[in-house]
């Protein structure tokens, strides 16, 4: 896989605007915008209007651009660079970038002469994270599970998700205790392999309000939602508003009362079998609502606990992966929470240690406000 080099620093100013996987714009070069008023929000840019020299992806809202570029990257094992001149996004002057908008002209006539418009072909069909197509079959290092042992896993019964999500509530303390925490205040560090921690900031309000502060040399890095819209900023960059899916997506993090909302998150679950995750049996429910990309939930088939989510953000190139696995479950005033997650998507990976909690402490609406959409200067020092 050819892979652009990247220190480790720059992979951890890159996992900046952390907790949504959602990187803030300043990977592609665009015309300032000034901040949308409530009409201005109700008809969102295009492509063309907020960035230079789009050619193909003319027709898309101006915020699934990047996502789409994320696509391609993880697709192909690449960063921007391979395309992209860096510091100067709209210029043409790399072969791969007019490679580039050949290919997605191609697949997306595969997909409308052949799929009915749906989306079945992606860069990640041939590709599968290698700069070449991959054209010739891959020899598994581990042999075929006999079709006995596949027919027996398959009538194995499984519990239902009401089942599994109850088991999970009370694992995590009950509905009272997780109702009783109106808020919650961490202080962790955050690694990323090879390079130093960096401490972070973790405030959250029930029902739905989050803000986390990453503070690094360069200042802080922040992302934040404030129970309706999301905004991420990271030194000397403007400030960004979420998008829609990012928003969904950051909604679900910022649920103080997960285990008690679940049920009522998502119009309908689906119980699955699912792989080990280390050494620990799991159930696998999957949380579907209309309009949205599923939500896998991995829980411990012992303890009950979530040890894993995955979620997936939709771009006109194909879905972008998110998962986080939690760990180090400790109670803490009545409810279990876990002190460490480890978030990856494709190529990218970085922990969170929690090191101290404090809940039910005062904290002001207005922190988890959005600010003007300009660099912010370095917050809660």
């Amino acid at each position: 896989m050819n892979r652009t080099t990247v220190t480790p620093l720059a992979a951890l100013f890159a996992f900046a605007a952390a907790f949504t996987f959602a990187i803030a714009g300043g990977h592609a070069q665009s015309t300032s915008a000034p901040a949308q008023t409530p009409a201005a929000a109700a008809k969102p840019k295009m492509t063309q209007e907020q960035f230079k020299n789009i050619q193909v992806l003319k027709d898309l809202p101006a915020d699934q651009l990047i996502p789409a570029m994320q696509f391609i990257s993880a697709s192909l094992g690449v960063e921007c660079e391979f395309c992209h001149v860096q510091g100067a996004f709209d210029k043409d002057d790399k072969k791969p970038k007019k490679t580039a908008r050949e290919m997605i002209t191609m697949l997306m006539a595969i997909n409308k002469e052949n799929f009915e418009g749906h989306r079945e072909v992606t860069c990640f069909t041939c590709h599968r994270g290698a700069n070449d197509p991959v054209g010739t079959p891959i020899i598994s290092d581990a042999a075929p599970k006999p079709e006995a042992e596949n027919a027996a896993a398959a009538a194995k019964p499984l519990p239902t998700a009401d089942a599994i999500l109850d088991k999970y509530l009370q694992a995590v303390g009950g509905r009272e205790a997780i109702e009783k925490i109106t808020s919650r205040v961490e202080k962790a560090s955050l690694t990323v392999p090879g390079a130093p921690e960096v401490p972070i900031d973790i405030f959250a309000k029930a029902p739905d309000k989050r803000i986390s502060i990453m503070h690094m040399r360069e200042g802080d890095s922040v992302t934040a939602f404030d129970g309706h819209q999301g905004w991420l900023s990271n030194p000397g960059r403007p400030v960004r508003r979420m998008s829609e899916q990012d928003n969904y997506i950051a909604k679900l993090d910022a649920d103080l009362h997960f285990a008690a909302d679940v049920k009522q998150l998502f119009s309908s679950f689906q119980v699955s079998e699912s792989e080990k995750i280390g050494d620990r049996e799991v159930y696998l429910v999957t949380g579907k609502s209309e309009d949205k990309a599923p939500v896998r939930l991995y829980f411990d088939a012992e303890s009950g606990l979530l040890l894993r989510m995955i979620r997936y953000t939709e771009t006109p190139l194909g879905r972008n992966p998110s998962q986080v696995d939690f760990a180090d479950y400790r109670a803490t005033d009545g409810v279990k929470i876990p002190y460490r997650w480890t978030l990856a998507r494709p190529g990218q990976r970085f922990t969170i240690q929690v090191t101290e909690v404090k809940q039910n402490v005062p904290v002001d609406d207005a922190q988890f406000a959005t600010p003007a959409e300009r660099p912010l200067k370095p917050l809660y020092r």
